[in-house]
């Protein structure tokens, strides 16, 4: 499971900190959905973490290709948007146990998460992808090389079958640039999101940044994860509104859009019928 353990802007964000919403309840607002229960009635309460492009929560704003989602879901049921920032390994939990309505970053659609929680509406493809000096694209390609990839990402356990000793694994994506970057890796696996955005912040410096092409070795290849926002389990009211919401920017080209506002390729709002990841 992912858990995202540090943010892509080379700060963790520890404790919880309340943002200005951007959306603010209005008086003559009539809500397209009825919600039964909220955290705070007429608050839709989001536990976010640091992971541009999917979720920015610097100077003072939410914003980010989730919070862009978020904030569009608070105006159509006339909420008022509250996000807390939080650690990414606290994210989920702040969900669990009642602190949130609802969580967002990047989170993938899984077998283990559907156990616990409310899995929305898959939002976004978050699509393998390979760093490199010499611009590789293959799978093929990390064979008999030094790779180093993130725990917890879903491709993990097939690069290990492939690549045994050789793949070497980080506890975050700054770790990971610092080795490739040094030579100490050859080529690292992460997300194409968040590579690109970080490329035209000005990071991986002399890196290219490919989707990796499909490889029945390494299943995530292939079949790209579903992002999604994650829920409290059981409350059918806030999964329905947010289901209808997420579909409803699909056919429009909401999401399509907010992936190109920040730099994203749009077809990853392509996301087909939702599944789950093993």
């Amino acid at each position: 499971m992912v858990t995202r353990l540090c943010a892509l802007a080379l700060t963790c964000l520890a404790g919880a900190a309340s943002l200005p919403s951007a959306t603010a309840f209005a008086q003559s607002c009539t809500p397209t959905h009825k919600i039964d229960k909220l955290v705070s009635p007429g608050k839709l309460t989001a536990a976010i973490f640091e992971y541009p492009p999917y979720s920015v929560a610097t100077g003072g704003e939410i914003g980010g290709v989730d919070g862009d989602i978020l904030k569009s879901i608070a105006k159509s049921a006339c909420l008022t948007f509250v996000p807390v920032v939080v650690d990414p390994a606290a994210t989920i939990q702040y969900v669990i146990s009642g602190k949130a309505d609802i969580a967002a970053g990047d989170w993938y659609r899984t077998g283990e998460r559907a156990k616990v929680l409310g899995l929305s509406y898959p939002t976004y493809l978050d699509q393998m992808g390979l760093y490199s000096k010499d611009g590789v694209s293959t799978v093929q390609a990390t064979v008999g090389k030094q790779v180093g990839t993130v725990s917890g990402f879903l491709w993990v356990t097939d690069l290990q079958k492939l690549l045994g000793s050789n793949l070497h694994l980080y506890p975050n994506p700054v770790a990971l640039a610092q080795d490739l970057e040094a030579g100490r890796i050859q080529i690292g696996v992460d997300s194409y999101g968040t590579g690109v955005y970080a490329q035209k912040k000005g990071g991986y410096p002399g890196i290219t940044i490919k989707v990796a092409q499909p490889d029945p070795r390494v299943r995530a290849s292939a079949e790209a994860a579903q992002a999604n926002l994650l829920y409290t389990k059981g409350n059918t009211s806030l999964g329905s509104a947010i289901d209808t919401d997420i579909q409803e920017m699909h056919k429009d080209g909401s999401i399509a859009k907010y992936l190109s506002s920040f730099g994203l390729d749009p077809s990853a709002a392509d996301v087909g019928a939702p599944r789950l990841a093993q």
